[in-house]
C-alpha cells in the first residue's frame, strides 16, 4: 500500500507543480476551494495524514504555503515506518490501513480535482483509484455526515472506476469549469 501511496502522491504533486499562477482563481469542481484554496486544502491533507501515521492529532490547517511537496514527502516517510500501519486510529478508530485508504482517496480526487480545473490530463494509479473506490463505498455515509463526501452523484456501474469513485464522492464525472 505504501508503494500505491507513493505513486499516487508523485501524480498528485506533479498536477500541483504544473499549476501557473495565472490558474490559482479558477473554480474548481469542490464548490467551495478555487485552485489556490484546493491545493491549501491538500498541503492540509498531508499535514494531517502524517499525524495520523504516528496516532497523532488532527493539526489545525495553515494558509497556503506552495510546499505540496516537501509535505508530502514528510506525510511517506512517516507512512514508511512500520509503527504506522499497526492498530488504530485513536478518536475514529479505523484501522491504519483503512486510514492510509482515506490518504489515496484525498489524492486521487483531489488530484482530478486540480486537473479539470486547470486543464490538465489525469492519469491516476489504478490501483490507487481500487483503493480509493473500496474505501468510499465502505465509508460514503460517514464521510457525508462529516461533510468530506457531497451527496452521490449516479453514475452508470459500467462506467470506469474513476468516475464511480467521483460520484460516490459528490462529484460529477462531466464537470468543467
Amino acid at each position: 500500500m505504501h508503494d500505491i501511496m507513493t505513486r499516487q502522491a508523485e501524480r498528485t504533486v506533479a498536477l500541483v507543480e504544473a499549476v501557473r499562477e495565472d490558474q490559482l482563481g479558477l473554480r474548481t469542481p469542490c464548490q467551495d476551494f478555487d485552485v489556490k484554496a484546493l491545493i491549501n486544502h491538500l498541503e492540509w491533507v498531508a499535514a494531517i495524514f502524517e499525524s495520523f501515521a504516528g496516532k497523532g492529532p488532527m493539526p489545525p490547517q495553515e494558509p497556503y504555503a506552495g510546499d505540496l511537496r516537501a509535505r508530502m514527502d514528510r506525510t511517506l516517510a512517516a507512512w514508511g515506518k512500520p509503527e504506522a500501519w499497526e492498530g488504530a486510529l485513536p478518536g475514529l478508530g479505523l484501522p491504519m490501513a483503512d486510514v492510509a485508504r482515506m490518504f489515496v482517496c484525498d489524492l486521487v480526487v483531489h488530484g482530478w480535482d486540480v486537473a479539470v480545473a486547470t486543464g490538465q490530463g489525469y492519469k491516476p494509479v489504478p490501483e490507487a483509484v481500487a483503493e480509493a473506490l473500496d474505501f468510499a463505498a465502505r465509508m460514503a455515509p460517514m464521510g457525508r455526515q462529516q461533510g468530506a463526501f457531497g451527496e452521490p452523484v449516479p453514475v452508470p456501474e459500467d462506467a470506469p472506476a474513476l468516475d464511480r469513485l467521483l460520484g460516490l464522492t459528490g462529484r460529477d464525472p462531466a464537470w468543467r469549469p
